[in-house]
């Protein structure tokens, strides 16, 4: 879906879930993936658009990258994956990468931010 395509009010991505037992500790995990061009991780960059979380304790997420020219493109998802299975818990991970909505600047956390001397 493009955002032409949207209905107006729609959210862009999906909601994590936020209410999930394991949705602290999946965090911590993202937070341990950094972009080899930013010194900053990626779930405070903004690149993790949603964590879906189901009954099964099976982990979706959806990410994407700063440009569709990411050096890493092929390899970040994989970062992530190995990243989140080893938390306690956690069945399975899945991870999609789009490019809808695009990324920009201001999806960055305010630590983020900071890091980079935007704050």
């Amino acid at each position: 879906m493009t955002a032409s395509d949207r209905i107006e009010g729609e959210p862009l991505i999906k909601p994590s879930s936020v209410e999930h037992a394991l949705y602290d500790s999946i965090v911590e995990a993202c937070r341990t993936v950094f972009d080899p061009e930013i010194p900053v991780n990626i779930f405070d960059l903004g690149l993790i658009y949603t964590i879906e979380i189901n009954d099964q304790n099976e982990v979706d997420v959806i990410m994407t990258l700063t440009a569709p020219g990411c050096p890493v493109a092929g390899e970040m998802p994989g970062w992530l994956i190995e990243a989140i299975e080893p938390v306690a818990g956690v069945k399975q991970v899945n991870v999609e990468l789009t490019w809808e909505p695009p990324w920009g600047m201001e999806m960055m956390s305010d630590e983020a931010r900071l890091e980079l001397g935007f704050m």
